[in-house]
């Protein structure tokens, strides 16, 4: 969320720099809503003010004569008292509801986008960072796609996922199972071993308030599955982005700590609302899938080197899995809501001739951290903290990546070298055999 005064003290920077994402910003609607919350806060101070000085009137120190002698109208002190704190209390819910409604508006405006993204508005204007590793399993007698790679191996069964759930769920089984278990171990060991992120196990139920603080709510509700537990509105959460960031809200962090590195395993739930009849086949776009997500928390001014930092951590799991990817820089009318910068990883799919996305990687300065107030003490001031998240990896994308990168003329599919500690395998039969 956005500070309503550099919004509007900023106008046309921002307005510029939104255009760019296609986001039309109503300066006019923010600043009526900012006079009426001023315009109804000095009301209130007024109010209190004016009762505050009632409350210790001439009727005190020199009893009822002396009151009298104050208010020629000769009016009951007590009566004029409970009328201003009845008018009191009206300023104060017209500052209530002055407050929320800019709130609404202010909590619909995405994150402003860094000036050193590119202009457009879809993936065919990213530009192309670097590319790292030829078109593994592409060629005569290769490129086949990882649903049909995954059903003559015997690791994944569409069938079952369509009797248990319909469209839009997997079932892995034996390898693939294991595979899916391994993934995760390696992928959470890199991570926490190497790269010095924290685990965490955290819920995969949260609050309005949770999802609303990483910018999840109000924008994209009809994205998330929400449920009732116990008569309390709940959200699945659509990525661990969500918990791990506000464990840290309304907090004040020591500047010492800083920057916090937080990595959890979880299921991830997404309604996909809008994608329709894209991907239908496989395992690239679920509305249940697993995923490792990375998450950090730092000062503002550390965000740059942050992002590079994390995404140096994704691409070392994509060259320990002996994938091929590159990296692309998001225009700045594709980034997500919540981000100011975003670099995705795409890795190769021969079965589908492309570079797929596996990973963004996005840098949200204080955007977050203000719709949460995760703030940070240094010295003796208190600031807003940056966030940054990840995804390190998905665990579905990268099984099919796996499959489609390393299949063999043969039918089988190799693996790389990284698992086979955890799998205890290197190498995918046709009919669930492994060696």
């Amino acid at each position: 969320m956005h500070d309503v005064r550099e919004l509007i003290e900023n106008g046309p920077e921002a307005v510029r720099r939104l255009a760019r994402r296609g986001y039309p910003l109503d300066l006019d609607a923010l600043r009526a809503a900012h006079r009426r919350r001023l315009t109804a806060l000095e009301a209130v101070n007024g109010l209190r003010a004016e009762l505050k000085k009632a409350s210790r009137g001439p009727h005190r120190a020199g009893g009822p004569q002396a009151a009298d002698a104050a208010d020629p109208a000769g009016e009951d002190p007590r009566e004029r008292n409970r009328r201003l704190r009845e008018r009191v209390q009206a300023a104060e819910a017209e500052a209530r509801e002055a407050g929320r409604e800019s709130e609404r508006l202010l909590l619909t405006v995405p994150n402003l986008p860094s000036d050193d993204l590119p202009d457009g508005f879809s993936q065919k204007e990213a530009v192309e960072v670097r590319r790292v590793g030829p078109r593994r399993g592409s060629g005569p007698g290769l490129g086949r796609h990882h649903a049909d790679l995954g059903e003559r191996l015997g690791v994944l069964d569409s069938a079952a996922a369509g009797k248990l759930s319909g469209a839009r769920f997997s079932v892995s089984r034996g390898p693939g199972a294991l595979l899916e278990r391994a993934l995760c171990s390696l992928l959470l060991d890199l991570h926490t071993q190497e790269h010095g992120y924290t685990e965490y196990a955290v819920p995969h139920l949260v609050s309005r308030e949770t999802m609303t603080g990483t910018g999840q709510l109000p924008k994209f509700e009809e994205d998330l599955f929400a449920t009732s537990v116990g008569g309390r509105e709940m959200f699945l959460i659509p990525t661990a982005e969500v918990p791990l960031t506000n464990l840290v809200a309304r907090e004040v962090l020591d500047e010492r700590r800083l920057p916090l590195a937080m990595t959890a395993r979880t299921p991830c739930y997404r309604a996909e609302a809008g994608s329709y009849g894209r991907d239908t086949r496989g395992i690239l776009r679920l509305h249940q899938f697993e995923k490792v997500e990375l998450v950090r928390v730092c000062r503002d001014e550390d965000a740059a080197e942050q992002l590079e930092l994390m995404l140096g951590h994704v691409e070392v799991c994509l060259k320990r899995l002996e994938l091929s990817y590159r990296v692309v820089l998001l225009p700045a009318g594709d980034i997500g809501f919540s981000a100011r910068k975003t670099y995705d990883v795409e890795v190769w799919l021969p079965g589908s001739d492309s570079y797929r996305e596996i990973s963004s990687v996005s840098d949200c300065g204080t955007f977050q951290g203000r719709r949460a107030a995760i703030r940070y003490r240094t010295g003796g001031a208190r600031k807003t903290a940056a966030t940054l998240n990840g995804s390190g990896l998905p665990i579905g994308r990268t099984v099919a990546a796996l499959l489609e990168q390393g299949q063999q003329a043969d039918g089988s599919v190799v693996l790389p070298e990284a698992l086979a500690a955890y799998t205890g395998f290197c190498r995918l039969l046709p009919g669930g055999g492994t060696e």
